[in-house]
């Protein structure tokens, strides 16, 4: 019987996804996480305690433990895994993207120096260490952007317009990247990016690698300008709705930037934006859609992404990877603001909106909810199908309409 091993960070929406993707294919999983699951008496040799953030030890625990369970695939669902997935499935000869392509894929200055090389648009930029004095922090042209090297999500992406903004925003963002969820004890903080800022159209591409070759599943339009000085994504749309030139351009860029980092294997999730300079690459991951951006994906005869993540990672027959023909989106509910959620009303008006499939809370009444830059989640996932993606963004923002979200 196949078996894989899925890598879980802690502060993940998928696991429920890839569980029954697996499920679906009768292959056996086996979860690799640091905090014990709440079934791990029931799951017994299923579950494998591991480190996501220590490397080799997280490495030393995957090789010791096929030595007593064969394993057919590694897969990482979140960036959190991807680095210990790339090293556990070198070290077992499973089909895997280089350790190094990976690395630079988690780093944005080093994707940034690759794509670069490669002839590739990408910002200009600079990296300073987060104990900087943010009163000396030039930059040449405004505006620009200010991220942490490695966190996903828009968080901690603030622009700034002149050098007030930019010593604030520095600040602000060094307190990110040492706030203990992202920097544990002992680390030192991750360096800090200054660049340009990109204006332009941004769009988002789903994507999976076999042997090297991209093959895009999926190109989302985001219909909301993103512009700043916060970059919270909310709508996601596919199919795009750009000429048919500007998305072969996509795939093209895309592509090339796969090449230029060197990832050959598995999903890729990528961000550009498209301008008169032509198109710009701001983000390639190793991993696949975040949240629960996945369900709006579905090929050949109803098959999840999930599925088709695991089937290409343990060897077995991909099924058709044409995307369904209705058009699909996903609106990422925003936090409004910071404080303690309450409720969520409308929520059955939402749902009764026309093309809207469901309606997904992910933070419990009684939580603390936080808005970027400094959050890290969003209060839920909305769903939508309908014939063209006009119709399908038009219902995510009645649905949205709808909502009312009490915070105190």
């Amino acid at each position: 019987m196949t078996r894989i091993l899925l890598l879980i960070p802690s502060r993940t929406y998928r696991t429920a996804d890839f569980v029954e993707a697996a499920s679906a294919l009768d292959i056996e999983v086996v979860v690799g996480m640091e905090e014990r699951p709440a079934l791990a008496d029931v799951m017994g040799e299923r579950w494998l305690a591991l480190s996501l953030t220590d490397v080799a030890s997280g490495r030393q625990a995957i090789v010791d433990y096929a030595q007593e369970h064969s394993l057919d695939a590694v897969i990482p669902i979140d960036d959190g895994s991807t680095l210990v997935a790339a090293a556990g499935a070198a070290a077992l000869g499973l089909p895997h993207n280089r350790f190094a392509a990976v690395a630079a894929s988690r780093d944005k200055a080093r994707t940034r120096e690759l794509l670069a090389a490669a002839g590739l648009n990408t910002p200009r930029f600079r990296t300073w260490p987060a104990d900087a004095d943010p009163e000396e922090v030039p930059s040449p042209t405004f505006p620009v952007v200010v991220k942490p090297v490695d966190l996903s999500g828009s968080r901690g992406v603030i622009r700034a317009d002149d050098p007030d903004e930019l010593a604030g925003a520095f600040v602000r963002v060094a307190a990110i990247v040492r706030s203990p969820d992202v920097c544990p004890p002992g680390q030192e903080p991750q360096r800090i990016l200054v660049e340009d800022f990109i204006p332009g159209v941004e769009v988002a591409v789903e994507g999976l690698l076999r042997g090297g070759r991209l093959e895009v599943l999926a190109i989302f339009d985001k219909p909301d300008p993103l512009v700043g000085p916060y970059f919270e994504e909310t709508i996601y749309v596919t199919p795009s709705r750009l000429p048919a030139e500007t998305q072969s351009l996509v795939e093209a860029t895309a592509a090339a930037a796969t090449r230029a980092i060197g990832l050959t294997e598995g999903p890729i999730h990528a961000e550009l934006r498209l301008n008169e300079g032509g198109a710009w690459v701001l983000e390639v991951a190793a991993r696949s859609i975040g949240g629960l951006c996945a369900r709006t994906l579905q090929f050949g005869a109803g098959v999840p992404l999930e599925e088709l993540i695991i089937r290409h990672a343990a060897g077995l027959p991909l099924p058709s990877l044409e995307r369904e023909h209705a058009s699909a989106g996903v609106m990422m509910l925003p936090i409004p603001r910071a404080g303690t959620l309450r409720e969520v009303n409308g929520r059955a008006e939402a749902i009764a909106v026309p093309g809207i499939e469901g309606l997904v809370i992910t933070i419990p009444p009684g939580g603390r909810v936080v808005p970027l830059p400094e959050g890290d989640r969003y209060l839920g996932f909305m769903f939508a199908r309908a014939e063209t993606p006009a119709e399908a963004e038009a219902a995510l923002r009645e649905a949205h309409r709808r909502l009312e979200i009490v915070i105190e």
